[in-house]
């Protein structure tokens, strides 16, 4: 399974502009995701982390190089093409949780399934399932204010994976919890990466999300400086 690529990125580069400066986000980068990883992207505060996911998820245009998922090139399709694929085939997790405080946690994982279309029976219980499957089925009925900050995401995740993506991306995902929260949110990627088989690639700043990744992708100043297996060994911590 992890032996074909997913996602697979060539010379890709993105500038960005703002009046006089000019920044190179990403220099020529090319890299390849292999099917049921987990791949951790590492590097310092503006090294271009958020950007690489942003542009090999489709959710930003390159500005040269070809990005392509499951066999298929990116700028091959039209908006609306990328736009359905990405609602039915990736799910996206992030370090502010984005629900909808006026929902509940089911509504919250609902939503998104109802605007792709799928009946109110349907998305009920896809949402019941997968806030189940995140350990939150007796939470199904609180409001975001009324679950912890680890909740919060748990619900976050259990709406990333409610359409059974291939790939789910996380943008610091643990960013706002504690080590302990932190730590059982990774612990809840590793095991649904096992159990269901999908991709993650998380971009994250700690060693101990690193550290439980299939593998680091670090990052300096726009280029890949390192793209190899899990950093230092299983489950250990980087000093």
């Amino acid at each position: 399974m992890k032996n074909e690529p997913i996602i697979s990125a060539k010379n890709v580069s993105k500038t960005y502009r703002s009046r006089d400066v000019v920044v190179k986000a990403l220099n020529e980068i090319s890299l390849e995701v292999m099917r049921g990883e987990i791949v951790a992207v590492m590097g310092p505060s503006g090294s271009g982390k958020t950007t690489l996911l942003n542009c090999i998820s489709g959710l930003d245009t390159v500005d040269s190089g070809e990005v392509s998922i499951d066999g298929q090139l990116l700028r091959n399709m039209s908006d609306d093409t990328l736009s359905d694929y990405r609602a039915r085939s990736m799910g996206f997790v992030f370090q502010a949780y984005n629900l909808l405080p006026v929902l509940t946690a089911q509504e919250n994982v609902e939503f998104p399934l109802i605007l792709a279309g799928n009946s109110q029976k349907k998305a009920r219980e896809r949402a019941v399932e997968k806030l189940e499957l995140v350990g939150l089925g007796d939470r199904v009925d609180h409001l975001p204010a009324e679950l912890s900050g680890g909740q919060q995401q748990r619900v976050a995740i259990a709406r990333a994976l409610s359409n059974d993506p291939a790939i789910v991306w996380g943008d610091e995902p643990t960013g706002n919890l504690d080590s302990t929260n932190a730590a059982e949110i990774m612990d809840l990627l590793v095991r649904l990466n096992s159990e269901q088989g999908q991709t993650f690639v998380l971009v994250t700043h700690s060693e101990d999300i690193g550290s439980m990744a299939d593998r680091i992708i670090r990052m300096s100043d726009g280029v890949v400086i390192s793209n190899g297996e899990r950093e230092p060994s299983v489950g250990a911590v980087e000093s």
